[in-house]
């Protein structure tokens, strides 16, 4: 993919990355977003849940929300997603750092207004977060279909920036005794909570099995 003005790395461009592979890889790895865009001439960044599906970037909330409103009257918008992978500890204040991946989208949003292309947003969002969930739940209705505004992103003016490997500090401070190094940084899931009002004998749902097997 081939860089625009806006998506070109310049900070350390060494670690800019226009691979579509490699930034689908990356949104594929998370669900919360943060989208920027200009509201009644004020700079906002709101954070949000997301799903992929193939070139596309879906996002969804109430059809009274703000950013909703303002992003399908076709407002130009950032998507961003960071993925941290680790605290880069160096040996000098100045050059610590962290490992991480992350994408920067720029575009405008599609109100889906389509009942059969909604529907299909909208369980792609629920499996980015849990895969199998839709499978187990009541589905929307027709009064919260109607309530639920869902924005189609195209996933075109991209860029991914990724840092990895230890710090680097300069020459003459590899001689300090200080410790240096990586601390690695992982998001997990952790033992299920039941709901408080759980009917007895509901058995724990094979989505969230499934997900907290696959981690531990």
């Amino acid at each position: 993919m081939r860089p625009t003005e806006r998506t070109k790395v310049k900070r350390v461009p060494q670690r800019g990355i226009y691979d579509i592979e490699v930034i689908n890889a990356i949104l594929d790895a998370h669900f919360i977003c943060h989208i920027g865009f200009i509201h009644e001439e004020c700079p906002v960044v709101m954070p949000t849940l997301y799903g992929r599906k193939d070139d596309r970037l879906y996002i969804h909330g109430a059809t009274t929300s703000r950013m909703l409103r303002s992003l399908q009257e076709g407002i130009q918008a950032s998507v961003g997603v960071t993925l941290v992978d680790g605290i880069v500890l160096a040996r000098s204040a100045f050059h610590h750092s962290m490992n991480y991946r992350s994408v920067i989208l720029f575009g405008k949003a599609r109100l889906i207004s389509d009942g059969p292309e909604k529907w299909k947003a909208l369980k792609v969002i629920s499996d980015q977060v849990l895969p199998g969930r839709w499978e187990e739940v009541r589905k929307p209705n027709k009064k919260e279909l109607k309530a639920t505004a869902v924005l189609s992103f195209p996933i075109q003016e991209v860029s991914a920036k990724v840092r990895t490997g230890p710090p680097v500090d300069e020459k003459e401070d590899y001689e300090l005794d200080i410790w240096a190094g990586v601390l690695p940084v992982r998001s997990m899931m952790e033992t299920p909570i039941p709901d408080p009002q759980l009917k007895s004998g509901v058995a724990q749902s094979k989505s969230v099995l499934d997900y907290y097997n696959k981690i531990t």
